[in-house]
């Protein structure tokens, strides 16, 4: 049975009265459990979909075209054709890291890409642990090593964004770190870049404990966003938790593993800041008696959820907002 659940807070005296109507979003989400990448129109059908492997990122981009991986190096930009006509998949872009020539000469995976203001698209490769650049060709135009204390090719890092300042904010899952790069240069090979803020993500006085589920616990963080007033926004992956993090590194606002009613987080992953402020949450591993994606408000009351363990299952990692109630979305943090 599918359950597509839309939950508004009963402490409306928090609740903004332009949200007092029901919230309906369409949006972007991949499951690879079920090698699913689909968009989820606002009555919750699906308008598109094709097959994937493992996937830890995705974009729509204001083309219309969906830029996501095959599986661990192969990142391709495909325009959403009709579901009427599901198997005329048009690849636009494309590039395997396994092809290159470190990838020929050591084990990389892609966990992080993006599409840059210049057209560039951003490739993070852990294993070769870089960030490159490549043109509209494919080829590589600008590299950058990253700083890894414990190098592996599936942990070097999750996801990676570039900010407005032209530096990297990057989580880097297996040493527990987000770092933000400053480059020194913009094309060629960049050794000179430089750590301008990292932080480690703290474990909160708990003891690690092994797994993926609720029971799981560690500081192996998934997501950062950079936001408008300067802090940064972490999800702290099998922390179980979303903090934010002022310049100075205090912690002014999280949330926690039990913090939202018959909720439990698990595998804390994708998040977004949507433009009237409230966090949409991606629920990794938490099982099918919670929700895969939540939206909530500072307040910590959820204003909508989406629980469907029959379309997508147990590894639903990433999600983009398309619209809000016939809305487009097109300025928000991700």
């Amino acid at each position: 049975m599918i359950r597509l659940v839309f939950a508004i807070s009963l402490a409306t005296a928090l609740v903004p009265t332009a949200l007092a109507e029901e919230v309906r979003h369409s949006f972007l989400t991949a499951d690879s459990s079920k090698g699913r990448i689909a968009i989820i129109d606002e009555d919750g059908q699906t308008k598109w979909e094709t097959k994937i492997g493992p996937l830890h990122d995705l974009h729509r981009l204001p083309t219309g075209n969906v830029l996501f991986q095959k599986n661990w190096t192969h990142i391709v930009e495909m325009k959403p054709e009709s579901q009427t006509t599901p198997k005329s998949q048009t690849i636009e872009w494309e590039f395997d890291a396994a092809k290159s020539p470190k990838g020929r000469s050591q084990k990389t995976e892609v966990h992080a890409f993006e599409r840059l203001a210049n057209g560039r698209t951003m490739i993070v490769e852990s294993g070769a642990a870089r960030i490159i650049e490549l043109d509209k060709r494919g080829d590589i135009v600008f590299e950058m090593p990253l700083v890894v204390s414990k190098p592996h090719p599936h942990r070097d890092t999750r996801l990676v964004r570039k900010l407005d300042s032209g530096n990297f904010l990057v989580c880097h899952e297996g040493d527990g770190i987000v770092r933000e790069y400053e480059p020194s240069r913009t094309q060629g090979l960049d050794d000179n870049a430089k750590i301008a803020w990292e932080y480690a993500v703290p474990l909160m006085g708990r003891e690690r404990a092994k797994g993926h589920g609720p029971e799981a616990f560690g500081n192996q963080c998934f997501c950062a966003l950079r936001l408008k007033n300067g802090n940064t926004l972490i999800s702290t992956g099998n922390g179980h938790s979303v903090i934010e993090v002022t310049p100075q590194k205090d912690i002014v606002w999280k949330i926690e593993q039990n913090d939202l009613p018959e909720i439990t987080l698990a595998w804390v992953t994708t998040l977004e800041v949507l433009p009237n402020g409230n966090i949409v949450i991606g629920n990794c591993h938490a099982g099918p008696e919670n929700p895969q994606i939540i939206e909530v408000d500072r307040q910590k009351n959820v204003f909508w959820k989406f629980h469907d363990f029959k379309r997508f299952g147990n590894a639903l990692t990433n999600t983009q907002i398309l619209t809000t109630n016939g809305h487009p979305i097109v300025d928000s943090i991700r």
